[in-house]
């Protein structure tokens, strides 16, 4: 196997995505990269990120390259999480990652940047680290309509998105 391949066999597992820290990890070098780059087999997503350029896109990609782009403990937050699940009508501008640490790097202006501390509510969803769905509700419940709350509430539910956990939490929030 060669060093593209197991390269192209990390970025398949995260959505066309490898970091360069990762890369060294696997033995590749930066200067590989670059050449990767020449030639088109990858592409530059960032400072420190590469996609493999015969990835095929799939609709959770954004959301996995704004927490890749971020980097470290990063994960998404708020709204971005609600329309990851495409739910409550949600549609950011700018996707909100969480972070613990400061963030020096330039990012895209689509990426919003929001410290945050305690990662008790962090949950992963198709390999993306993100807060937990029940979290993002309570936080939006005097923000977005009660109605279309509600209603993405019931609908997460019935897609299997909360849990048992979850679903009491938000039945003592919302008085269901």
């Amino acid at each position: 196997m060669t060093q593209y391949d197991s390269i192209c066999d990390e970025a398949i597992c995260n959505y066309g995505l490898i970091s360069t820290e990762r890369a060294a990890e696997l033995g590749v070098h930066r200067k590989e990269l670059y050449d990767w780059v020449r030639l088109g087999r990858m592409e530059k997503c960032g400072r420190g990120l590469y996609r493999i350029a015969h990835y095929l896109p799939t609709e959770y990609d954004h959301y996995a390259m704004a927490v890749a782009l971020v980097g470290g403990d990063a994960w998404l937050w708020g709204d971005a999480v609600l329309a990851m699940h495409n739910l409550a009508l949600v549609n950011p501008a700018r996707y909100k990652v969480a972070t613990k640490r400061n963030v020096r790097k330039s990012l895209p202006d689509w990426i919003e940047i929001t410290h945050r501390f305690n990662e008790a509510d962090v949950d992963e969803f198709n390999g993306i680290p993100c807060q937990n769905l029940a979290s993002v509700f309570i936080d939006y419940k005097d923000t977005l309509m009660r109605d279309r709350l509600l209603q993405a509430i019931t609908e997460a539910s019935n897609r299997g998105l909360l849990n048992v956990s979850d679903m009491d939490r938000l039945r003592k929030e919302f008085s269901l």
